[in-house]
């Protein structure tokens, strides 16, 4: 098994996994979703093709600045159907959108390391532009880390990959959340078709607090 680290920053980044109707949610942290979205697009990957490879991954998130939650909307005209059967074009439908500001997530991806290969060389040279959950929330800083690809566990990987952040390696203990098997509290989004299906299962995230610079496990793949 290998990991590949992923740096996702930007002005405005949005994790929805329970949205319905006109509201967009976002989560507190990337969701599995939307990153392997991200890698989709990377890939060059259609909508339509299965993605049950990158589904199997292992995904953990280091929080490395907490992002501020925030609040807009989008107005639409024309998409309410009036009895004549025609859209009504005086009618606007306000469609609040939530996404978190200033945030700074590593993420890992546990699995077979060719796969995890051609995911890192894609971050490089992606296809298609990536997003940070939305078309419009573009990285300020490269998704790509020149090193991201490791050989080692998921949990050591993230404890012990650099700071991303500016000025060195805060002391302050950040969230840490990791994919379990069977234990943790519930996510739905774990694609279970191709993302055009729009089709999500659930999984599990168990969550901790990491103190950079403290002592953590030896890793367990290492020889």
């Amino acid at each position: 098994m290998a990991t590949l680290l992923l740096r996702l920053q930007g002005p405005m980044q949005s994790w929805g996994t329970t949205s319905r109707f006109d509201e967009r949610d976002t989560q507190l942290e990337p969701s599995k979703s939307g990153v392997l979205g991200l890698v989709c697009a990377a890939l060059g990957r259609d909508r339509r093709e299965p993605v049950d490879d990158l589904a199997a991954l292992r995904m953990g998130v280091r929080v490395e600045r907490e992002g501020v939650p925030m609040r807009d909307y989008q107005t639409a005209t024309g998409v309410v159907i009036a009895s004549s059967g025609k859209p009504d074009l005086d009618r606007t439908v306000v469609s609040p959108r939530y996404y978190l500001a200033d945030a700074v997530f590593l993420v890992g991806l546990e699995g077979e390391r060719a796969l995890l290969a051609d995911v890192h060389a894609a971050l490089a040279r992606p296809v298609w532009p990536l997003a940070l959950g939305r078309k419009s929330f573009v990285p300020t800083s490269p998704v790509h880390l020149p090193e991201g690809l490791r050989d080692q566990s998921l949990e050591y990987a993230l404890a012990n990959c650099f700071c991303l952040l500016e000025g060195g390696t805060p002391r302050t203990p950040r969230r840490l959340l990791l994919e379990h098997p069977n234990e943790g509290s519930v996510r739905l989004d774990q694609p279970v078709a191709p993302f055009a299906e729009r089709r999500f299962g659930p999984r599990f995230v168990k969550s901790a607090l990491f103190t950079p610079g403290g002592a953590h496990a030896p890793d367990p793949t290492a020889a």
